[in-house]
């Protein structure tokens, strides 16, 4: 498809190639400007990204897709269907959890299975329990949807006048709490609050700092988690596909060192090498931490101040990797939970880490058609607290030791044990992402106001954007896709506002619906 444009194309540079980035670019690109992308890195993705191993590209970024609604307005707002991009493949099951008790507990996609199963797991009374839990879930995702995650800029009053409307949702939210007292009130059975807690971690959060709000998270996965078959990073290769087919430019190994700002205005950028790109529009896909401390130049670095003295969010001791295991059957999600988690939250916020953690664990080939193949792709995930210390060769002995001894336990046992390439810590994540102190979802979620200090698409300098999961609407793929959408509308309500013709739209328009109202596409 030939994207439409106007007499003058703008240009337009994105600044990084993370899902966000590659949905503006491709969004813009549709809409009829001169896309050019720029990353760092070798190929699209950002932190979606791989490695390579011996079965082939491993996952060592994201592994569970929600909302799927999301993507399909995208790719439909872009003339074409998801469907054709990338196969999806639902799982039944969501998840499957171990304790060291040796109990285990699957969820399913389905409100009857869960039912049956928590009540084989700890009675009918905890899944009378979860059945409320899961209404209130609900409640709170579809009351806060529109006003919050689709809305471009929320602010407080606004929010407050939507709860003011409707009382009922005030004891759902329970403002006064956070999530793990709030879960710990709904479950008898600690291991259901331990459970449903950890969707804290999912936005970079202890369940003992984030607002009871954040159970709401719980109904996104609820309402289907699926597989992109081949690993997620095809989902980021297949939005590049799309903006190049609307015309957009991609530079890889491109290191942008500045934005360049002329009277108060976004000109372009400048790389490493000495290169500028000159530009109408620069939309940044990074965290915006490294415009407000100024490594992309003195211009903009008045953009998202309170990013310079926000918490940051956890990170992540990450092991990718092929090797054959033995052991417990596995899902294509799992969760291996230590006895107790607030040791290990309390530990991560003093820096320091447990010798048993929680360790989620991706089967990377399971839930997928064909077989699972020998040897079988495996992510590992231990939460960890931001720049720890760097890398040395007793800390990678350290960390396996940790991590693969907690799976012993459970009887699971890799062959061959991963190596030293196999390991990203919190340090590593700072040097793949500068200005993110090793965090992996921007500015910490603690706190009941948390989520309305995120910066949001438009900044103090005129054209520039921010597009990511350090920005509103937040962290996660739905969520920093969510944000291109924010940042591409602002963009071209902007242009329409300083031009004197009518813009070019893209074709079929740009979505606005949300994720709960594209399901009906």
């Amino acid at each position: 498809m030939t994207p439409r444009t106007s007499p003058r194309a703008r240009r337009a540079l994105v600044v990084g190639a993370g899902i966000a980035g590659l949905a503006g670019a491709a969004r813009l690109a549709a809409a009829g400007f001169d896309v050019t992308v720029l990353d760092r890195h070798a190929a699209p993705g950002g932190r979606m990204r791989c490695l390579p191993s011996a079965a082939g590209p491993v996952d060592a970024g994201p592994t569970v897709l929600t909302m799927r609604p999301v993507f399909e307005a995208l790719f439909h707002d872009l003339g074409t269907r998801l469907g054709d991009h990338v196969t999806l493949i639902r799982q039944p099951v969501l998840a499957r959890h171990f304790w060291p008790d040796g109990s285990r507990l699957d969820l399913f996609d389905d409100a009857q299975a869960n039912a049956q199963a928590i009540a084989d797991f700890a009675g009918a009374r905890a899944a009378r329990q979860f059945a409320r839990f899961s209404d209130r879930a609900r409640r709170l995702f579809e009351a806060f949807d529109a006003p919050m995650m689709q809305a471009p800029a929320p602010r407080l009053a606004g929010l407050t006048g939507h709860v003011a409307a409707r009382p009922a949702l005030i004891p759902a939210m329970a403002p006064l709490s956070g999530l793990a007292r709030s879960l710990a009130r709904q479950f008898d059975d600690a291991r259901l609050a331990q459970l449903f807690g950890r969707y804290a971690t999912y936005v970079g959060g202890s369940p003992y700092r984030t607002p009871a709000l954040l159970a709401l998270i719980w109904q996104a996965e609820a309402a289907g988690v699926w597989v992109v078959q081949g690993g997620m990073h095809r989902l980021a290769q297949a939005v590049a596909g799309l903006a190049r087919r609307h015309g957009a430019q991609f530079h890889y190994g491109a290191h942008v060192t500045e934005i360049t700002v002329e009277n108060a205005r976004a000109t372009g950028v400048r790389l490493a090498d000495g290169t500028r790109h000159r530009a109408d529009v620069v939309l940044f896909n990074g965290d915006p931490r490294a415009l407000a401390t100024g490594q992309l130049g003195a211009g903009v670095d008045q953009v998202a101040p309170q990013t310079r003295r926000a918490p940051r969010s956890l990170s992540a001791e990450v092991w990718a990797f092929a090797a054959t295991p033995t052991g417990p059957e596995l899902a294509h999600h799992n969760v291996f939970f230590r006895d107790a988690p607030k040791p290990e939250f309390d530990a991560i916020e003093q820096g320091r880490s447990v010798a048993d953690p929680t360790l989620y664990l991706c089967a990377q080939d399971r839930g997928t058609p064909g077989g699972t193949p020998a040897p079988e792709r495996f992510e590992i995930i231990a939460n960890a607290a931001p720049l720890t210390q760097a890398p040395t060769e007793t800390e990678f002995k350290t960390c396996r030791t940790r991590t693969f001894t907690t799976l012993a336990r459970f009887g699971l046992t890799f062959d061959p044990p991963p190596g030293e390439a196999a390991l990203t810590t919190p340090t590593g994540f700072e040097q793949l992402f500068p200005a993110t102190a090793g965090s992996l979802y921007g500015q910490s979620p603690h706190g009941l106001t948390a989520a309305l200090t995120r910066p949001t698409a438009r900044t103090p300098v005129a054209g520039l954007y921010l597009a990511g999961g350090g920005t509103h609407p937040g962290a996660g793929v739905p969520m920093a896709t969510l944000s291109a959408r924010h940042a591409a509308e602002a963009i071209l309500q902007d242009r329409c506002s300083t031009s004197p013709s009518r813009p070019t739209a893209m074709p079929g328009g740009m979505s606005t619906g949300s994720a709960t109202t594209a399901r009906g596409r």
